[in-house]
């Protein structure tokens, strides 16, 4: 005899537009509790076809197919399952679809499912030569035209996913392709007036440095883009001199000669810096850095800094630079 859930389940499948609505709600309902969470996630085999497929009509049903498919999907086990039924490859396909009116639903169950390595594969389309990263392609092009800053900007959380992604060498790899050039385009939407968007791009291009050893010349290809995102976030609020500013990159210089909005975020502040001193480990690097006058940026921003976290992230690239030789510690900088 089937049980209550299993009865449910199938009223998903339902001819009945009504019927098929009121079950939708019902399970939509349930994934808001832990106790609903857990008894639904027992008849996850049979649950989630059903489920995927109303993604795909309209919106009164594929609303709350996909805010449920996204709480459920927060727990890992349940999102494995997700993924190994093929899942992203079904997201990915409404997502694209001109008639899906839930983009943004969608992208969330991307970032949910994307915490797991194997979300991590299947969006990378890494089994698969001839179609590797055009996901990724998808999203980030998304991600770069899409409405910023309105009320409904869809896919703002593609950040969050960029970050999940460039966690993985793999990821890394596909992100820094010069060829793609898709960190040139994620680079500029640092610009954001959505905070989400920042610390997603911040995110990214600190894991990205972590390849710094042997990407630095990719890294040093977007210079022009890659400075600016790094060293405005933890250059402080002060309206810097002219002597300064004539020894940087025009952009730079002329953000850093006005007023200007301080990043009141310190984990996106931490991220620049973190990405600074992997870039500075390389010669190479550091040698960039001093070329865009970044020691005394650092130097100007440790001293307006407050938030201890930052303040060590300054310290360890201080501590690097004068490993090298080549500066002063800016804890002894900074003026008293």
């Amino acid at each position: 005899m089937a049980t209550e859930q299993e009865e449910l389940i199938e009223f998903l499948s339902s001819p009945s537009p009504p019927i098929k609505k009121a079950a939708v709600d019902i399970v939509r309902g349930l994934t808001g509790s832990q106790d609903g969470l857990q008894s639904l996630s027992n008849y996850s085999s049979i649950l989630f076809p059903p489920l995927s497929t109303l993604l795909g009509e309209n919106k009164e049903v594929s609303e709350p197919a996909a805010e449920a498919l996204v709480n459920l999907s927060q727990n890992s086990d349940v999102a494995s399952k997700m993924i190994a039924m093929g899942m992203i490859t079904k997201v990915m396909d409404i997502l694209y679809n001109p008639n899906s009116s839930i983009s943004r639903l969608l992208v969330m169950l991307l970032v949910n499912l994307t915490q797991l390595d194997a979300g991590i594969s299947s969006l990378l389309q890494t089994e698969d030569e001839k179609l590797h990263g055009l996901y990724v392609m998808k999203l980030v092009r998304s991600f770069c035209t899409s409405l910023d800053g309105k009320n409904d900007d869809p896919f703002e959380h593609v950040g969050s996913i960029l970050v999940n992604i460039s966690k993985s060498g793999a990821g890394r790899k596909i992100l820094l392709d010069p060829k793609r050039g898709l960190v040139k385009q994620i680079i500029r939407q640092f610009d954001s007036t959505s905070l989400l968007r920042k610390k997603g791009v911040s995110g990214t291009i600190r894991n990205c440095c972590f390849e710094a050893e042997s990407q630095l010349q990719n890294l040093l290809l977007i210079s022009e883009f890659l400075w600016p995102a790094l060293l405005l976030p933890v250059a402080g609020s002060k309206i810097y001199s002219e002597e300064d500013t004539s020894k940087m990159p025009l952009e730079l210089g002329t953000a850093l000669s006005i007023e200007r909005e301080a990043i009141v975020d310190p984990e996106i502040r931490v991220q620049a810096l973190e990405a600074i001193y992997l870039i500075s480990l390389q010669e190479a690097g550091r040698r960039a850095l001093w070329s865009v006058n970044g020691p005394r940026i650092l130097q100007v921003g440790y001293e307006d800094e407050e938030d201890p976290k930052v303040m060590e992230a300054y310290e360890q690239i201080g501590s690097l630079l004068v490993q090298g030789g080549e500066t002063q510690d800016l804890s002894a900088q900074t003026s008293t």
